[in-house]
């Protein structure tokens, strides 16, 4: 019997642009929250959001299989976090070239150029200590059984 498929690109692509942009609207909902009080819990995002966590996610993902055998957790995850960087630096480049791009940073002290702020760093390293050591690790251990079909007892607990 054959093992079961891991999983794609385009899917690990999917699992990683969501949690990227469900994660962005909590940490939004929460920095307003300790800034205004509000109960309401509005986080804000934008739909270029679900594009550049799942390429930077990847981007991680490929890192740590490449390093995870010869470089240190402590060197990876600050790795990790200067990809962050560089990848909402280059993509807030691009999105403010066409005059989409939704964040600005310019009232951090530690900005450049509005695109990205030191003050997000440790933000970002926790975000990618918990992506390497929870998200991509389960999804690389994930599989699809492409011979599985629902029997019919597990169609009626649906129901």
């Amino acid at each position: 019997m054959d093992s079961p498929a891991p999983l794609g690109i385009i899917t690990r692509f999917y699992i990683y642009a969501i949690h990227g942009y469900v994660c962005e609207i909590l940490f939004t909902a929460a920095c307003d929250f300790a800034a205004t009080g509000d109960w309401k819990f509005q986080g804000i995002t934008s739909i270029w959001a679900l594009f550049i966590y799942g390429s930077a996610m990847l981007g991680i993902e490929r890192m740590y299989l490449a390093l995870r055998s010869c470089l240190g957790f402590l060197p990876r995850a600050l790795l990790y976090t200067l990809w962050v960087y560089v990848c909402e630096f280059t993509s807030g480049w691009l999105l403010k070239g066409m005059g989409a791009c939704p964040w600005d940073y310019s009232h951090f002290h530690y900005n450049y150029h509005g695109l990205v702020t030191l003050e997000y760093a440790p933000f970002w390293f926790m975000g990618c200590v918990i992506l390497e050591k929870v998200l991509i690790w389960h999804t690389l251990r994930l599989r699809l059984d492409e011979k599985w079909e629902p029997q019919e007892a597990e169609l009626k607990k649906d129901e």
